[in-house]
């Protein structure tokens, strides 16, 4: 009760840096979490280009593992507006069917790709050479869909209530772990890409359990009971709409880069598909944080929201406008300056980083401005609006980079160059559409 009645009286710009330092820096943690087994298995001797690319074309199939764990977890800031309305017991139901959710989600993911995996790896731009890597990798992980999911479905219930540090130690404890086993079981074991698999599995079994032991504990707000697990059709049809966004956001992610690693397939070869691999950790660089401090602010305008203090909510967003624009800026400004310094933290190859410096450049500029995108589209989620935050995460992706990034390869023999174009023309597009709609729509809905 405490913590959610700071969210409601405590001055905004206070409360912005206390709830969010603690999910950007587990957002900063997270990103050593997602790179950090290919910045090792990137110096595997002898074959680290190679093997970095396998790891590239399984990225597709782990991002809809978590796109399916985003359509759970968005009963999360639904929960913190019942919250905000005092209806606790309807809180701890949605979070219970989100527990529900995610492990059937789970099962399916797991057995389905298992079974499927070499095939659906060669469709995701797989060649002979990469496949063994990409193979071994993604087998191993399989076997841990259950703590991936877990984590990533039922953290945001934690960070939702006001805990955002002990959200921020959930990530932490995992990476952690990520970064001391992975040079352990791929250099000194010598297990290579699995290896790095069940390094990063026995992390993610970490910190399902500190999730699980907070949630069913005495410090929570909302706890996990069985009689909440029992499927309540409204409450997953409303969690399930809400996540829709998210949803294609991740799944779409999916999409995209198999269409990226077949086009550097069809249009290079498997260097090219290295070089996208690293290309889209880096794009991390950015996003991961922006989506750290959009999610330290979500709860702040949901809570708000649901208590109809309307001119809170407004003055939360301007100040998650102005850093996340203040950020993407300064950021795209340092790797711009210095794009071989980031191509070096993945590779010692000199090809590989001498071809990847202007192709770094040129699709990552365009993510200056997604500071502004995601400020607005988080915003939206917050204040519940599922419809319009799935029209965003289409448009970004499927109405604009899907058909650019298919297109401009084959126009005056752009090639490989004509996919780097395609993201910063379709994120400078899609900006400026979500930040008109918002300015439109917000007005309407905080009346």
């Amino acid at each position: 009760m405490e913590n959610n009645n700071v969210l409601g009286t405590a001055p905004i710009g206070r409360l912005i840096i206390k709830m969010s330092l603690p999910t950007i820096a587990a957002q900063i943690v997270n990103l050593l979490y997602n790179i950090v087994d290919r910045m090792f298995v990137g110096r595997i001797p002898g074959v680290g280009s190679l093997a970095l690319a396998g790891l590239g074309v399984t990225f597709p199939i782990i991002m809809l593992i978590s796109a399916f764990a985003m359509l759970a977890q968005m009963g999360a800031p639904l929960a913190s507006i019942e919250m905000g309305r005092n209806d606790y017991k309807r809180a701890e139901k949605y979070l219970g069917n989100s527990v529900t959710m995610m492990i059937f989600f789970s099962v399916v993911l797991a057995v389905f790709f298992y079974i499927t995996k070499d095939k659906i790896l060669l469709a995701f731009g797989a060649s002979e050479n990469t496949l063994p890597y990409a193979s071994e990798y993604i087998s191993v992980y399989l076997i841990g869909t259950l703590f991936v999911q877990a984590t990533l479905a039922l953290n945001p219930y934690i960070t939702n209530q006001g805990f955002s540090k002990t959200s921020m130690a959930t990530i932490c404890i995992g990476a952690v772990m990520n970064i001391i086993l992975d040079p352990i079981f791929i250099f000194v074991f010598e297990m290579g890409v699995k290896g790095a698999a069940l390094a990063t599995i026995i992390s993610q079994l970490v910190s399902c359990v500190w999730v699980l032991k907070f949630l069913t504990g005495r410090k929570t707000l909302i706890k996990i009971r069985l009689s909440n697990l029992m499927p309540n059709k409204k409450i997953i049809l409303t969690t399930l709409a809400l996540g829709v966004s998210p949803f294609i956001m991740n799944a779409t992610e999916c999409i995209i880069q198999l269409t990226f690693n077949t086009g550097m397939i069809k249009y290079g070869n498997d260097m090219y598909v290295a070089i996208m691999s690293i290309l889209f950790s880096v794009m991390q660089f950015v996003w991961l944080p922006l989506s750290g401090l959009a999610q330290g602010v979500q709860p702040i305008i949901g809570f708000n929201y649901g208590a109809g203090n309307n001119e809170r909510v407004k003055k939360a967003f301007r100040s998650l406008l102005t850093i996340c624009m203040v950020f993407s800026v300064v950021v795209i400004a340092v790797i711009e300056l210095v794009p071989g310094g980031f191509l070096a933290l993945f590779s010692n190859d000199a090809e590989l980083i001498n071809t990847g410096k202007n192709a770094l450049r040129l699709f990552m500029a365009g993510m200056a401005v997604m500071g502004a995108q995601s400020a607005c589209q988080q915003t939206f989620l917050a204040l519940g609006q599922a419809k319009i935050s799935m029209f965003l995460a289409i448009l970004r992706k499927i109405i604009l980079l899907l058909p650019l990034a298919i297109i401009l390869p084959m126009i005056g023999g752009l090639g490989v160059w004509g996919l780097f174009l395609a993201e910063p023309i379709s994120d400078v597009l899609a900006a400026a559409t979500t930040t008109t709609l918002f300015m439109i729509r917000s007005k309407k809905i905080l009346k």
